[in-house]
Formats: structure tokens, C-alpha cells, sequence
């Protein structure tokens, strides 16, 4: 099936259900990825208002907040999901007691903490889930990087990747969650970008 892309980002670009509900019944195989941070309820609750079962793939760095860890859980009740956990192949205990606590951002070693605890774990993912469709809650107000995205793309390897609240603002993502009596999480803290409008990598090679 070929896909006008344009043609999609420019209809159902500024329409989050609507780019949801397209990307779930191109009759594709489809994973929603979220790391529970503030507001990520909304992507969870859009994709699975469409596909109850979607698999949902977490990259736990094991650096997560208590209150992090705890949202998660209880959103995964509340929503059913059908969630799978990748972590890195070491445990954060094991990590540090060979190198030590986390690497500040300028760091050298900070790029191969980020390859560790994130990067391989989302390769591991693709591979194992084998997607055709990838739901993300990338939002442009995140990075200058992220505000240059469309909301649905197409990566070297054909991986379909929409966004659909990628132009929504936080007013937007807070009523949503008001509307739909969703909860919200802001202790949240992400050892791979640190400073909240720093890009991990994660997002520019996929």
C-alpha cells in the first residue's frame, strides 16, 4: 500500500484521534512505545481506545523515580496494557558497582551509559516486536529538534512513525487527561537527556 504521507500529515496532522485511529487500521503491525513521563497517559489511552491489545514497550533504565515506577503500574491497571519491559542487559546495581554512579552529561562515559540503558534496549525491542507502525508521544514543544517533525514519517527502514500529539501544547495534553479522568506523573527524571530540552539520541536514529 503506498502511502501519501503529506497528504496524511496535512489532514490528520493537528487531529490526534483521528491520526491514532488511521495509523491503527492500516492493518499493520503497531507497538506504542512510552517511558511514563508527565502526560504519557495520554498516548496510552489514545492507542489502546483503538487497539486494546496494542503492545506497549517500555525502556526501563532502572534510574526511574519511585513515584515513576508507581505511576506505571498503576496506569498499566487501569488501562490493561499489554505492556513489555526491556531493561538493560545489567542491572543498575551491577552497572555501578563496576562503573560507578551515573555519568553527569558531560561526562565521556555518558554515551555509552546511554547506549546501555536505552538505545540497545529499544534496538532489542524493534527486533523482537518487529514493528510496521510505531506510536510515539513525541511532542514539538519537547526540542527544537522535535518541533522540526512531522507528525507522521517514515524511517530508513520503513518504519512507519506517527506522532499524534506532536502539536499539541501541555494545556492541551492536561485536558485531555481532565476529560478522561487520566492521571499525570511529573516526579520524573531521564538519566539519558538530564536537562529537559536535551534529545538522548533515541529519537534522531529512529
Amino acid at each position: 500500500m503506498d502511502l501519501d504521507i503529506d497528504a496524511v500529515n496535512q489532514e490528520l496532522g493537528h487531529d490526534p484521534e483521528g491520526l491514532t485511529r488511521w495509523a491503527l487500521s492500516l492493518d499493520k503491525r503497531a507497538i506504542c512505545t512510552t517511558n511514563f513521563r508527565p502526560f504519557e497517559a495520554v498516548i496510552l489511552h489514545l492507542a489502546t481506545r483503538f487497539q486494546p491489545d496494542i503492545p506497549v514497550v517500555w525502556m526501563d533504565s532502572g534510574y526511574n523515580t519511585e513515584a515513576t515506577y508507581c505511576f506505571a503500574d498503576e496506569l498499566a491497571r487501569r488501562l490493561s496494557l499489554n505492556l513489555t519491559i526491556y531493561h538493560p542487559r545489567r542491572s543498575r546495581a551491577h552497572r555501578e558497582a563496576l562503573d560507578g554512579p551515573l555519568p553527569g552529561i558531560d561526562d565521556p562515559r555518558h554515551a555509552a551509559f546511554t547506549e546501555e540503558v536505552k538505545l540497545e534496549p529499544f534496538q532489542r525491542a524493534l527486533r523482537e516486536t518487529n514493528p510496521q507502525v510505531w506510536l510515539t508521544a513525541l511532542r514539538a514543544e519537547d526540542t527544537a529538534q522535535r518541533a522540526q517533525m512531522q507528525p507522521v514519517s517514515v524511517n530508513a527502514d520503513g518504519l512507519i512513525k506517527v506522532a499524534p500529539v506532536l502539536h499539541w501544547t501541555a494545556k492541551d495534553m492536561y485536558q485531555y487527561l481532565q476529560r478522561f479522568d487520566l492521571p499525570n506523573n511529573f516526579d520524573y527524571f531521564d538519566p539519558t537527556k538530564v536537562e529537559e530540552k536535551r534529545e538522548c539520541g533515541l529519537h534522531l536514529q529512529h
